[in-house]
């Protein structure tokens, strides 16, 4: 197989589990989500910086400029953000309803969280730290939201209307739909901007449309899948779930299936390092009658 362990895992505390994992290419730091922490890692030494107590943290969104991260606090309905040099949350401003993905928008100055199992994205103005508005997407389940950073638009993935919605980010409203069939139940998604692709997966197909919606390809996949994360730069595509997936991108194909690596637990969050190439997953177990819960992460490369 392709995808090898580049160093042994590394143990996190508390054990438990994980949601989304992103990566500050430019501060070299990587954030998951894990329980009511923030897990900090320092990407280039493979060691863990520390853990900030927020509360039911899910998403994350660096501010590369800055060198702080934004995250949410799905229990008591917030956005918050970290300076990961002192591990401290620095701010934090008081949603609707609990938050999922969190995106940051560079260019106006934005940071989007949508409602977890919800109908709205909360949008936070960066400086301030205020909510200047909410926008209405259809559907109760939003997933994973991409930014285009070429147009005004974002793109919301809607796993129980099988579409992705499409969002005037100046106007902050939904302006059309993109049916995802046979892709169903949608859950990863990735923008590809020099190829003006999307990439949704779900429902055991990943299929790839124009961002005028145009349908591309579609192909199968064998397993479950979570989340996904592209590194425009190789054109690779890793996903989790029952292990890791790597897929390349082809502008004028469907995707390929270049490299798997089973693993038991498998994680379902993974992230690559647009810098190096390397795939950072993490995961954890549950407590059993001979064993403790436990928590890892690891780093990983493509050998082809």
């Amino acid at each position: 197989m392709p995808i090898v362990a580049a160093a042994p895992p590394v143990a996190v505390t508390p054990p438990g589990g994980f949601d989304y994992v992103t990566i500050d290419s430019v501060n070299r730091r990587m954030y998951a989500a894990h329980g009511a922490v923030l897990l900090i890692v320092d990407v280039d030494k493979g060691s863990v910086v520390g853990t900030v107590q927020l509360g039911g943290s899910a998403g994350s969104a660096p501010n590369t400029s800055t060198g702080h991260v934004y995250t949410g606090d799905g229990d008591a309905k917030a956005l918050s953000e970290v300076d990961p040099v002192s591990l401290k949350e620095v701010q934090r401003v008081a949603v609707s309803g609990p938050v999922d993905w969190i995106s940051y928008d560079a260019q106006l100055g934005r940071i989007y969280g949508d409602e977890d199992d919800g109908s709205q994205i909360f949008v936070i103005d960066a400086k301030t730290f205020k909510q200047i508005g909410s926008i209405a997407i259809p559907g109760h389940h939003p997933e994973t939201l991409q930014i285009n950073p070429a147009t005004n638009e974002m793109y919301q993935n809607i796993a129980t209307d099988n579409e992705i919605a499409v969002i005037d980010r100046q106007a902050m409203k939904v302006t059309r739909t993109i049916p995802t069939a046979p892709v169903t139940n949608n859950h990863p998604l990735v923008f590809d901007a020099p190829y003006d692709m999307l990439v949704v997966g779900g429902g055991n197909k990943f299929s790839g449309y124009t961002s005028a919606g145009k349908l591309l390809w579609t192909i199968d996949f064998p397993g479950r899948v979570d989340q996904c994360d592209l590194d425009v730069s190789r054109q690779l595509m890793a996903c989790a779930g029952g292990g890791i997936t790597l897929f390349k991108i082809n502008q004028n194909g469907p995707a390929t299936i270049v490299g798997t690596l089973p693993m038991t637990p498998g994680p379902h969050t993974v992230a690559i390092d647009p810098k190096t190439g390397d795939i950072w997953a993490v995961w954890g177990t549950r407590p059993t009658a001979t064993a403790p819960a436990t928590a890892f992460v690891q780093r990983f490369q493509y050998k082809p």
